[in-house]
């Protein structure tokens, strides 16, 4: 394949995970970092680019990605964990976010005095919104051309433009980190990445990135590998910068006033900067951005669908999606945002510890009983705090869980993961010892 070919299957990639966490998230957390911006960029970095390309990189490794990792912890768990995963990704919480923020950020402003308390304009921009991200995801083999020719490069000089220009301009020195990164925040950024939900695309989005390498002609194993590898560093490369950037235009911003979350945060700095021309270049970026991935996420749940589902064309799948999405973001940002917090910290550790196990797999030859030990009791913790944030409260249990290694930092589920493997491996091998004795008896006796 091409040099120009990879590069543009990466510029695809990043336009697809690149949407509206990771623009909402950065720059809020670079102003409540101040001058612990760096560890608490590295941190969000680490899980916002990190894991996504390490999850890329194993469903590649794989046949059916997620599907033949999930089914080493179970069939069951397999199928359940992957729906969960597509449908989450997809048509019940990502794809109506991005639409949301689209409209809050590309469309509201401009709005001037008509009411925008009721549903009609967010009602009338997913209109139009969700028909072209249908029309686009029905031709899934010209995403690269539209998204990785064209799209992703006018993003991507968008952002530059207004980095620059606030690097430039904006002269207040970093302020004092708030309470919440005064301490640990390396590991306060750890846990903000999992808010981009990146690695839970990159479940989705190596099917998409298989497909697109196999239409340019990549079909051994190894190349295949290699070019998701390729590509996956393209985009994270990018994706990295940008988060470096904006991040670093909301440590600034916060000598400017306080705001109240990243999209204020970005509206003021265009404002300030470039005065209206600035909401107009950032009403492209994130209308951009969250176009991209809505697209990018349709098709990925379309080919999953009518792959495991015989019955369902992928058309079907794709209008059955969009039509889902845009029934759920008419009920508005906010409702979207209660439920999208909670839902990753129960996902993102359990999807932390089974690419970690795919990698580690030929260490305990891949025993389903280090798989299932291991993800049972970061499951048992994972639940518990993301039920927590749904404010359920559990008495003793909660004593009892805060007294965990790591969880003042959000990863209590660490040390159990941990635990759970070795149980696993001490089970493998008294099994393995049992038959072992079992055989030899047998032998005696015959």
């Amino acid at each position: 394949m091409k040099k120009k070919d990879t590069l543009f299957v990466g510029l695809m990639l990043f336009s697809m995970f690149f949407g509206a966490g990771n623009l909402i998230f950065p720059p809020f957390l670079g102003m409540g970092s101040g001058t612990s911006f760096w560890p608490a960029i590295t941190g969000f970095i680490i899980t916002a680019v990190g894991l996504p390309l390490l999850v890329l990189m194993a469903t590649a490794l794989v046949k059916d990605g997620v599907n033949t990792l999930g089914s080493r912890v179970h069939p069951w768990f397999a199928t359940i964990f992957t729906i969960v995963v597509y449908l989450s990704i997809g048509p019940f919480l990502a794809i109506p976010r991005n639409a949301n923020v689209a409209f809050e950020m590309g469309i509201k402003p401009f709005l001037g005095t008509i009411s925008v308390s009721g549903q009609v304009p967010l009602s009338s921009f997913s209109v139009v919104f969700f028909l072209l991200v249908y029309l686009l995801s029905l031709n899934p083999s010209k995403v690269v051309d539209y998204m990785g020719r064209f799209i992703t490069p006018v993003l991507l000089l968008s952002i530059v433009i207004l980095c620059v220009t606030g690097f430039l301009n904006l002269n207040q020195p970093l302020k004092a980190p708030t309470e919440t990164y005064q301490t640990a925040s390396l590991f306060k950024g750890f846990i903000d990445g999992y808010s981009t939900m990146d690695a839970l695309a990159a479940l989705a989005f190596g099917i998409v990135i298989i497909t697109a390498l196999k239409q340019k002609g990549i079909s051994d194993k190894k190349q295949v590998t290699l070019y998701t590898l390729k590509t996956g560093v393209i985009a994270g490369g990018a994706l990295a910068l940008v988060y470096i950037g904006i991040g670093l235009l909301g440590a600034k911003m916060a000598g400017y006033g306080t705001y109240e979350n990243g999209t204020d945060v970005l509206s003021s700095a265009a404002t300030i900067l470039l005065g209206f021309g600035g909401k107009i270049l950032l009403g492209v970026i994130f209308t951009l951005a969250c176009f991209t991935t809505c697209v990018g996420l349709t098709i990925a749940c379309g080919q999953y669908f009518s792959k495991i589902a015989s019955i369902l064309s992928y058309r079907m799948v794709v209008t059955l999606v969009t039509v889902v999405s845009f029934s759920i973001a008419t009920l508005g940002l906010n409702q979207i945002l209660k439920v999208s917090v909670p839902f990753l910290v129960m996902a993102y550790p359990l999807t932390i510890v089974l690419v970690s196990l795919a990698f580690l797999h030929r260490f305990f030859s891949g025993s389903q009983k280090v798989y299932a030990c291991a993800m049972a009791l970061t499951g048992i913790v994972s639940l518990y705090d993301g039920l927590k944030l749904f404010g359920l409260k559990w008495g003793l249990l909660e004593s009892w869980m805060d007294t965990l290694p790591l969880a003042s930092v959000g990863l209590g589920w660490v040390v159990p993961a941990v635990a759970g493997g070795l149980v696993g491996i001490f089970w493998e091998k008294l099994s393995r010892l049992t038959s072992s004795s079992k055989a030899v008896e047998l032998k005696k006796a015959s």
